[in-house]
């Protein structure tokens, strides 16, 4: 059956990718239809627009043609009297006012209307009138012609202004249509742009704190719970690094107590193997051959050489332990750099170094106790290294939510193949100076575990002349 803590309780990241990328393409699409829907109305309306625009003037021509024709017929009939005629001039008029009543009478003004269909009546009457051929009535009849055929060009004419306003008005909502098309279209990406970018920032947190978690349990950081919000496999990857750092600290917890217990163990028959080998040097037992005596001198120099490194393993095993439980505080960096620097003035002064610390004061959240240890051992070294009369630069320096702290020598650096290696524990490089008792090899690799539990880091910087240690602290205050 599964831990129930690493039973996710909300969607996974893949189901969070899919729906942030339906949602995304939900609303560009919606967009899009509503684009496509904008246009297809505005086409409709266009086609709708062109097909009744070329009614009105089809009709509007077929209305001056009858005149013509009903001018014709009139005048004819006048002159032959021909029954025929006069159906023909009627013919004409019906035909004529059908188109006006088709399609241009609802959308003419009333009195150009009224004033067309004035003229036929008064030309039918007129008609009606007429007896034989009298020139009076031909006479009569020209004007009302005339006035019948300016009508139907005032009519023309006002078919031709409609159908240019509304191709206006059609022109007006296709760019309305467009600016508002472009308005939903900026509209849309500028939220898919801020949906993803909202969605990526909530995502990188977590991500953000797996890979701290990932490079704190790296850096042997055990004192840190992994806590991880966001989807649920991202929750589950983090609460199963949770568990990897409490494994891991049992883990190390164990390792240091098995260091502590056989190094404890080891110093009793180390003790009682030293005594015997000074009784027999002693000559208690009686007295030595030169061979033996050798041989008696050869075991004390191991004895006392093995000791030293089982102090050295729990001096270190101690510098380790003490490193991960940290008691901070703010702490004024300048002044611990001069105590540290005092409290090693007579070794610098002995070999006649000149040492200069600069650098304006800087506050931190440190372990006074821990921090000054792990600098008192870089600036050993330094003064270990350094040639009689050299220099020793220790250099204080504030960077955005950082502080560096440099210690620089004169000595003869450190060997390209020792880079590597030289933050390791009981590592020994090849440089070694001249006369000195070898080192133990774990003042660096204190430094180390001191600067990481701080969060920092300490680096070797590559010099042309001696060996740079740098120190990177984060969390600068005012």
């Amino acid at each position: 059956m599964a831990d129930p803590m690493f039973r996710p309780s909300r969607m996974s990241f893949r189901q969070l990718l899919l729906v942030a990328f339906l949602a995304v393409a939900g609303l560009l699409a919606a967009v899009s239809l509503r684009g496509l829907y904008a246009l297809d109305q505005l086409g409709t309306q266009g086609r709708a627009a062109t097909e009744r625009a070329a009614a009105q003037r089809a009709a509007a021509q077929r209305l001056a043609e009858q005149g013509v024709d009903m001018e014709r017929a009139a005048r004819q009939f006048l002159v032959l009297g021909d029954p025929a005629l006069r159906q023909r001039f009627e013919a004409a008029r019906a035909d004529a006012t059908a188109a006006l009543d088709g399609t241009l009478a609802a959308e003419l003004p009333g009195a150009l209307v009224a004033r067309w269909r004035t003229q036929i009546a008064a030309i039918a009457e007129r008609l009606d009138g007429a007896r034989g051929l009298r020139l009076e009535d031909e006479s009569a009849l020209a004007p009302l012609f005339r006035e019948l055929e300016a009508a139907s060009a005032a009519i023309t004419t006002q078919v031709r202004q409609l159908g240019d306003a509304r191709a206006a008005r059609l022109q007006d909502e296709f760019e309305d249509a467009r600016r508002g098309f472009a308005q939903q279209v900026a509209g849309a990406i500028v939220l898919a742009a801020g949906a993803a970018i909202g969605f990526g920032v909530w995502l990188a947190r977590p991500l953000r704190r797996l890979e701290q978690a990932v490079l704190g349990l790296g850096e042997n950081r055990l004192d840190q719970p992994v806590q991880i919000d966001g989807p649920a496999d991202l929750r589950s990857l983090g609460q199963r690094l949770e568990w990897l750092r409490l494994r891991l600290q049992e883990l190390d917890e164990d390792k240091a107590r098995f260091l502590r217990h056989v190094s404890h163990e080891l110093k009793t028959p180390l003790a009682a193997l030293r005594e015997g080998v000074a009784l027999l040097e002693d000559g208690v037992a009686g007295a030595l051959t030169d061979d033996q005596r050798e041989v008696a001198r050869i075991l004390a120099h191991n004895t006392r050489t093995l000791q030293g490194q089982i102090e050295d393993l729990l001096r270190f095993n101690a510098a380790a332990f003490a490193a991960r439980r940290l008691s901070r505080r703010p702490v004024e960096l300048r002044a611990l750099l001069q105590q540290v620097v005092h409290g090693q003035q007579l070794q610098w002064q002995a070999r006649q170094l000149q040492l200069d610390l600069t650098g304006e004061p800087v506050n931190a959240a440190v372990d006074a106790e821990q921090l000054s240890m792990a600098l008192a051992n870089l600036l050993s070294n330094a003064i270990r290294y350094s040639p009689q009369g050299g220099g020793i630069d220790v250099r204080l320096s504030r960077r955005p939510g950082t502080v560096w702290i440099d210690i620089a020598d004169q000595g003869p650096g450190v060997a390209e193949g020792d880079r590597a290696r030289i933050f390791e524990p009981f590592y020994r490089g090849q440089t070694q100076p001249e006369g000195a008792v070898r080192g133990s090899g774990i003042g660096l690799s204190i430094v180390r575990e001191v600067v990481h539990a701080h969060g920092g880091q300490v680096l070797l910087l590559h010099a042309t002349h001696g060996a740079h240690f740098r120190i990177e602290l984060p969390h600068a205050t005012d």
